[in-house]
């Protein structure tokens, strides 16, 4: 079910340049299904129109608790972060399909890849994957140093955990793909990803045989709800180029090969 409620800011910290970890607690967080779904932010500004999405990272439904991790890219995100402990955020959630790991795991082995602020959904993925008993191996690519997130949190839920820079400034120097092609990818049960778009087509391109390959895309969007068609992918096996699939209802999670990316 999809809520709308103004839930409670409990923190609202920085982790890294421009990068801000908020956790938040409200009902609708017994609603949520699953790793990678989504809440549709209200920025508390009158001339703020649209809502931004930002993926859950991780959540406590005990508590009726989530927590989200958002970098800032312009005035909208740049106001919620000067948010304070106490003050409350008008939130539509949860949104998206979330990752599938309801599949069968023969191998008990999962592949995890991140990059960037692509990072913080995958927490909570790790996190469930090894509540079942499943060997998690985590790759990770950042820009920088300076750049680096999670790394504490993935290490506590993972059993290998491999990071790479662009420039070589913390791990290896290198991208995603790099670690992948020293992997046997197909050893793996299942296949997550989630990250920038040429990270995910570097993913697909390593993946496009694995039966159980996915990748989360990123999109503008306005509604978050399905109605507006302004988060559209294409669909790959359509030759006309007029099937398409929304990123905010029937994704964010997607298929290898599903979607053009």
């Amino acid at each position: 079910m999809i809520l709308q409620e103004d839930m409670l800011i409990l923190s609202n910290e920085n982790i890294s340049p421009r990068v801000y970890r908020m956790a938040l607690k409200g009902e609708l967080v017994l609603d949520i299904t699953g790793p990678d779904q989504f809440l549709h932010l209200r920025v508390p500004s009158p001339d703020k129109v649209l809502r931004r999405p930002i993926s859950i990272s991780e959540y406590d439904k005990e508590n009726k608790c989530c927590v989200i991790i958002y970098r800032v890219e312009g005035d909208g995100l740049a106001t919620v972060s000067q948010m304070t402990p106490g003050q409350r955020l008008d939130v539509m959630g949860p949104l998206g399909n979330g990752f599938d790991i309801s599949l069968p795991f023969p191998q008990k082995k999962a592949l995890i890849i991140g990059g960037g602020i692509g990072t913080p959904p995958l927490v909570g993925l790790a996190e469930a994957l090894t509540s079942q008993s499943i060997s998690v191996t985590v790759l990770l690519g950042f820009a920088q140093k300076s750049a680096v997130i999670l790394e504490r949190e993935f290490s506590a839920v993972s059993d290998k955990l491999e990071i790479v820079t662009d420039d070589g400034s913390y791990g290896r120097q290198g991208n995603v793909g790099l670690l992948m092609d020293e992997l046997d990818v197909m050893s793996y049960d299942a296949v997550y990803a989630c990250g920038a778009t040429g990270m995910l087509r570097a993913v697909a391109s390593r993946t496009a045989t694995h039966p159980n390959a996915y990748i989360s895309m990123e999109a503008r969007m306005a509604c978050g709800m399905g109605a507006c068609y302004a988060c559209v992918v294409h669909v790959a096996a359509d030759e006309t180029g007029q099937k398409s699939l929304k990123v905010c209802d029937e994704g964010p999670v997607f298929k290898v090969g599903e979607v053009v990316i």
